[in-house]
């Protein structure tokens, strides 16, 4: 196995507020820590003096009704992937009420190979009622919900969002690696049919990457830059950018931002994704290469507005989308994918 570079650091700011932030922050399109964001949140403070101060705060809030939670034996070293042969994941999924897994997160502090387990991705609201009163989040709307994740020391893959992401860390220690969209090919994508979190993973482990088998990753690490943020940092993640989560502590807390910028309405591109795997991967290398160009010109619009040289009213699927011709759209498409 022949060595690996180490990511660059990512920028740090300090002190933002949200006119900044979406005039500097949000416009490098680059990743950026918000070095103290969160610094006067109470659940910070509490987990500051102790994971017991942290895990008696939340039960402030915490309700009855279990929550779903994952769990992985102690022989995956907490990292959250596949079994070998990839047609399996290494983990279960299962509920637990909130009050006895912060119990357990306090009884394993001290096991050599605890059970890797963690609350994922519930909204706080349901999560913790009463938390989001308590822990304004001032660079965004607040139409956006934040979403918490708990667990133990333990390992996400690289993966991706469909999102821009403000990542704030409440307890314990967290790295992030980041690699930029453009870095895909580099990163060796596992299954799309089976994926620990809805979106591909990458196959390769960040921590110990096999160039052997992987020779393209190093490209990929020439790319990469990380992060290690304290209870109150913050970490901004632009869309799509793929990352690699590594919680370090016994206890964590995560609370996070999702939001997408995007006009409302319109299809999903992750679904035409999809029907272009299918449409277009296999045809002949001349039809690749014409579809290729043709969705550079009007998708991509490599060459400028494809349809200024026409009239507003005969531009159609080109010009502005509006509610009509989505549902247009929609039904042509239902109706051919029903002759498939």
């Amino acid at each position: 196995m022949t060595s690996s570079p180490r990511p660059a650091p990512i920028a740090e700011v300090h002190g933002i507020d949200r006119a900044r932030f979406d005039a500097d922050v949000r416009a490098s399109a680059q990743p950026v820590i918000l070095r103290g964001l969160a610094d006067d949140w109470p659940a910070v403070r509490a987990a500051r003096r102790s994971d017991e101060a942290l895990v008696t705060y939340l039960k402030t809030f915490s309700h009855a009704e279990p929550v779903g939670a994952i769990v992985g034996a102690p022989e995956i070293d907490g990292r959250f992937f596949y079994e070998p042969d990839l047609t399996a994941l290494n983990f279960t999924r299962g509920r637990s009420q909130l009050d006895p897994f912060l119990d357990r997160l306090l009884r394993d502090r001290t096991a050599a190979r605890p059970y890797a387990m963690a609350v994922q991705s519930i909204p706080a609201p349901d999560l913790l009622p009463g938390f989001v009163a308590e822990h304004p989040m001032a660079l965004l709307d607040d139409s956006v919900v934040p979403r918490l994740w708990l667990g133990n020391a333990i390992r996400v893959a690289t993966h991706y969002d469909l999102m821009e992401n403000i990542a704030v860390v409440v307890a314990g220690r967290r790295r992030f690696t980041l690699f930029p969209p453009d870095q895909v090919a580099n990163l060796y994508m596992g299954p799309y049919e089976l994926t620990p979190a809805g979106t591909p993973v990458s196959m390769v482990d960040p921590d110990a990457p096999d160039l052997d088998r992987y020779p393209r990753f190093a490209e990929a690490l020439a790319h990469a830059s990380e992060a290690t943020l304290e209870p109150g940092d913050a970490l901004y993640i632009p869309f799509h950018w793929w990352h690699a989560v590594a919680s370090l502590s016994p206890v964590n807390v995560l609370c996070n931002y999702w939001w997408n910028p995007a006009p409302q309405g319109l299809p999903n591109p992750y679904d035409a994704l999809l029907l272009g795997l299918y449409a277009l991967r296999t045809l002949p290398d001349d039809q690749r290469r014409a579809w290729q160009a043709m969705f550079d010109h009007l998708v991509f619009q490599s060459h400028g507005d494809p349809s200024e040289h026409l009239p507003p009213q005969v531009r159609g699927v080109l010009g502005q989308a509006d509610r009509t011709g989505l549902e247009r759209m929609r039904t042509t498409l239902l109706q051919s994918l029903g002759r498939a």
